[in-house]
C-alpha cells in the first residue's frame, strides 16, 4: 500500500476517534458520595409577627466517608461556613442556609440547604436537602442533591450525615 493511500485511511479513522471522544466528554461526569459534618452555631432568635425568627452562622468540618468517585475523594476533608435562617410557626419550621465548604486544595463548594421538618432544639433535628451549585476549580460547574439527616446535640453542636448524588452536565 502507498504511504499517500494510507494517510487518506488513518485521517478519516482519526477524525471518527476525535469525534467519539468529543461526545464522551460532552456527556458529562457523575457520581455519589456519603459526606459527615460535624458543626457549631450561635444562632440568635427573636420573635417576630406570630413567629419565631432564628439566624446566624454555622461553622465547622466535613470528611467524605464513601464515594464513587470524581472530584471527591474518599477521606477528603473539608472545613465549612453557612449563614442559617430558620423561621418556626405553629406550621412548622422553614429553615435555608447558604453553605461555602472548602477542601485541603483551596477549592470551594457551593451548597444550598433547605429543610422543612424537625426542629433546631438540643435533641432534635431532621430531614432536608442540600442542592450543590457548583463551585470553584475541580468543583466548577457541579449540580446535584444531597439528603441529608441532621442532629442538634447539646452545646450548639450539630452532626449531619449526607448522600449526594452529582452531575456535570
Amino acid at each position: 500500500m502507498k504511504p499517500s493511500y494510507r494517510k487518506r485511511l488513518l485521517l478519516p479513522a482519526a477524525a471518527l476517534f476525535a469525534v467519539g471522544a468529543a461526545q464522551t466528554a460532552a456527556a458529562g461526569e457523575s457520581g455519589s458520595f456519603e459526606l459527615i459534618a460535624t458543626q457549631v452555631h450561635d444562632y440568635t432568635t427573636l420573635k417576630h409577627a406570630g413567629r419565631t425568627i432564628t439566624a446566624g452562622p454555622l461553622k465547622g468540618t466535613a470528611s467524605v466517608v464513601a464515594t464513587s468517585g470524581g472530584p471527591f475523594a474518599d477521606g477528603a476533608n473539608y472545613r465549612g461556613a453557612c449563614v442559617v435562617y430558620v423561621k418556626t410557626s405553629d406550621a412548622g419550621i422553614d429553615l435555608e442556609a447558604p453553605c461555602t465548604i472548602t477542601d485541603e486544595a483551596d477549592d470551594v463548594l457551593y451548597l444550598l440547604s433547605e429543610r422543612r421538618a424537625g426542629n433546631i432544639a438540643a435533641g432534635g433535628g431532621g430531614t432536608g436537602n442540600f442542592r450543590i451549585l457548583g463551585g470553584t476549580g475541580k468543583y466548577a460547574g457541579i449540580v446535584g442533591d444531597c439528603p441529608y439527616r441532621t442532629s442538634y446535640l447539646p452545646g450548639k453542636w450539630i452532626v449531619t450525615k449526607s448522600k449526594c448524588t452529582w452531575r456535570r452536565p
